[in-house]
């Protein structure tokens, strides 16, 4: 068993949640349980996983995406409410890390991603508001073989847009959904952009601008950084680690 206390602790020195400006709170969101025998991660907090991890018998639910959003109502809505539910009743705690989990250098969803594609020289890329919170690195491969890495990388077939070079020897990575900062990786001079949701436009424009855009699913490239937090805390602490897979087409 260890201290909750002690968990957020390691998970906030370790993220550094006060570096971002982010657009939700990143770190404990529903205090339960003072001692954790076993954490469930998964990268979307939804009602299905609040429901899972009373199955599951966890003290803890590690999400990327969490319960509050600036963008959402404030208030307790209906639909809040049925999430937190089963939280409160069976008195399990909820932390979530939606930016510093993008950024991290080495448990970070770009960082693992940039890894698992085989690029190297990897280094910070794609500014939000100020802080880079995704990771360019170079490789040398055809748009095919890229393709190839990322089904690999994320189970999934991405959808290639775009018309850039023969082939790829630099790539921008910035995970969920971040279409736009195709713009940046252009002005890197970098040949590819990956991230996972694209946009009506991109198409175009990244032709336009001599690349290739890798849309990779915005579910799928950030189930890294959730895995290797529970897997971290298995390892420090001695708990038991489930990751939750609630696929997402998107």
């Amino acid at each position: 068993m260890a201290q909750i206390s002690d968990i957020i602790e390691t998970l906030d020195a370790l993220l550094s949640p006060g570096d971002f400006d982010d657009l939700g709170p990143n770190g404990l969101q529903v205090p339960g349980a003072l001692e954790v025998s076993r954490v469930i991660t998964a990268v979307s907090a939804r009602r299905e996983l609040s429901e899972r991890a009373v199955a599951l018998g966890a003290e803890l639910v590690l999400v990327h995406h969490g319960l509050f959003w600036k963008f959402h109502p404030t208030g307790l809505t209906p639909l809040l409410a049925e999430r937190l539910r089963p939280l409160f009743k069976h008195d399990i705690n909820l932390a979530a890390y939606h930016l510093p989990l993008d950024a991290h250098p080495e448990v970070g969803n770009n960082a693992l991603l940039a890894k698992a594609l085989g690029c190297d020289e990897r280094r910070p890329f794609g500014m939000y508001k100020g802080t880079p919170i995704g990771i360019a690195g170079t490789l040398d491969v055809t748009p095919a073989e890229l393709v190839a890495r990322v089904r690999a990388a994320t189970d999934r077939e991405p959808l290639l847009l775009g018309a850039g070079p023969e082939r790829i020897r630099s790539i921008g990575i910035v995970s969920g959904s971040a279409a736009d900062t195709l713009h940046e990786a252009a002005g890197h001079g970098l040949d590819a952009f990956l991230t996972g949701e694209p946009r009506e436009h991109i198409t175009a424009e990244a032709a336009e601008l001599g690349m290739w855009f890798v849309a990779a699913g915005h579910y799928a490239t950030e189930t890294f950084g959730v895995r290797a937090l529970g897997d971290l805390l298995q390892e420090r602490f001695g708990l038991e680690h489930v990751f939750v897979d609630l696929a997402n087409p998107v």
